[in-house]
């Protein structure tokens, strides 16, 4: 909470360093999402990668307050930090919360759903991974079919599909919800920009590679990140009250194999599953794409 107007935010978050893998987009993430937010913020952060990666004690990367919290209680703490700072009259502050899709798609989903309903004004961001990284690479419900993971070896991938997180959040008619890549910073910039200038629950879905869990090259991570979107297995769109969307960005509908071949853990899924996954993708952005031409907001 430095008032110093030559306070350089950025530079100091270079000052110690971190101690995530190479190539991990929950680090790239962080950095510009703090960019926009600035010094006046105070991050809420549950057990995972986020948490594990700030630092050595005693030192922290982060240049603003980090509180830890339990995995599951990371919206209800939120919550909590909110209310403090509003009876103590700093309402301009920022309340982010920031989780793993374990602790949002699973673990912390009944207590997002509780402050979703009552609109808190929080900032709530999901890093996903697609896996439950930190504590050995197990299949969470945010993992995609045909995936490898400790817990979905390759004689067992994983059949179930992606939880659709942002139609459930969208169910809550929450007032902002945007997706966002580490591959597209103007994009994600500018989603975190209009998320901190609006009130109540807002949620941003944050694609963030894995190196060691998705067997890739931690020099690809930025690739893989604009493939997902390209592909369209990870289209980027905004949705405000949970029925006005708008898609930010067109892709040149990249065939998904092309993302697969990137990452190690689909190398154990058959043609025929991955023409299945393309028949999927095309599916789920044709309906993205009619809900964008519907919208008054698409022209924006």
């Amino acid at each position: 909470m430095n008032d110093r107007p030559d306070y350089e935010f950025c530079a100091s978050h270079d000052l110690y360093g971190h101690t995530a893998c190479p190539g991990c987009g929950e680090k790239i993430l962080f950095r510009h999402v703090l960019d926009v937010l600035g010094p006046e913020t105070i991050v809420v952060a549950p057990a995972g990668c986020g948490a594990v990666t700030d630092g050595v004690f005693p030192h922290s990367l982060s240049p603003v307050p980090y509180l830890h919290v339990p995995f599951g209680a990371t919206p209800s703490a939120a919550a909590g930090v909110r209310a403090g700072l509003e009876k103590s009259g700093r309402s301009h502050v920022t309340v982010l919360a920031w989780a793993g899709d374990g602790a949002t798609f699973d673990i912390g989903m009944g207590a997002l759903s509780a402050i979703a309903e009552r609109n808190e004004n929080v900032l709530y961001v999901c890093y996903d991974n697609e896996a439950y990284m930190n504590t050995g690479m197990q299949r969470s419900s945010a993992t995609p079919t045909g995936s490898w993971t400790t817990t979905t070896p390759a004689s067992r991938l994983k059949e179930e599909p992606k939880k659709d997180i942002d139609a459930i959040m969208a169910a809550h008619r929450i007032p902002y919800l945007a997706t966002a890549s580490p591959a597209f910073l103007d994009d994600l910039k500018a989603k975190v920009k209009r998320a901190r200038e609006i009130k109540g629950l807002r949620f941003l879905h944050l694609y963030s590679p894995c190196p060691p869990g998705w067997k890739s090259d931690p020099s690809d991570s930025i690739a893989i990140a604009r493939m997902a979107v390209e592909s369209n297995v990870f289209p980027l769109y905004e949705l405000y009250d949970g029925r006005r969307l708008r898609i930010t960005y067109r892709s040149a509908s990249v065939p998904v194999a092309e993302y697969l071949k990137l990452q190690g853990r689909f190398r154990f899924i058959s043609d025929e599953d991955a023409e299945k996954m393309q028949s999927e993708v095309e599916k789920n952005y044709a309906e993205l794409m009619s809900r964008h031409e519907k919208s008054e907001i698409s022209k924006i």
